[in-house]
């Protein structure tokens, strides 16, 4: 696909989905990074849903660290594999406390070496926490950009790795956030709505 296309295509979904941003809510890097921990499998609305519970009770990696995680799975019961959740999100706040002195680390393999954290998790926390320019590629975003014509990778990180050679470094965190806008109001899973596309003309499955 060439440059022009592709500034096409980010551009009509940037119009399309102009509050395109993190869904998650969150106060600081932290509360961000449990957040993203929790989305796994599991709608941004629910964990928005039980996460002011559990920050009150929970505001820093130290509370969360001396809790019991039996009392954590209570707060975070609503969503799924809530006990595993629960269990990650306790061993990721010990980390924090015994390596990085309770602050989350700047620094891609020190995040993905907490429990809970994968390269996904990671790429949010970085992009959405710090401000650097990441693409994490989720459900949305390896379905919608392969099925677009953006890419066309079988497997995530060889989609991560080729968004990142298509798109321009300074629209990386944007496009993430564009494409999983567009993979949740429009390029759904089981029925796209192609007719109301705002890439018509630019994507591969409409030529």
């Amino acid at each position: 696909m060439t440059q022009e296309k592709v500034k096409a295509i980010l551009d009509a979904l940037a119009a399309a989905y102009p509050d395109a941003e993190c869904a998650l809510h969150h106060q600081n890097v932290f509360e961000l990074l449990v957040a993203v921990v929790l989305s796994a499998q599991t709608t941004d609305k629910s964990v928005n849903e039980v996460t002011p519970a559990l920050f009150a009770a929970y505001p820093d990696a130290a509370a969360l660290a001396a809790a019991d995680p039996h009392d954590v799975e209570e707060k975070i019961r609503r969503i799924g594999m809530y006990r595993m959740k629960a269990k990650n999100i306790v061993g990721l706040a010990r980390k924090l406390q015994t390596e990085y002195g309770g602050v989350v680390p700047q620094d891609f393999t020190a995040l993905t070496s907490l429990p809970g954290v994968g390269r996904k998790t990671a790429n949010v926390v970085l992009s959405v926490g710090f401000g650097e320019q990441h693409i994490a590629v989720d459900t949305h975003v390896f379905r919608v950009s392969n099925r677009i014509g953006l890419v066309r990778e079988k497997d995530v990180l060889a989609t991560e790795e080729a968004l990142m050679r298509t798109i321009p470094q300074d629209r990386w965190s944007h496009a993430h956030h564009l494409l999983i806008f567009h993979g949740r109001n429009c390029c759904t899973a089981k029925k796209p709505a192609c007719k109301n596309c705002c890439l018509q003309g630019l994507c591969e499955q409409q030529l």
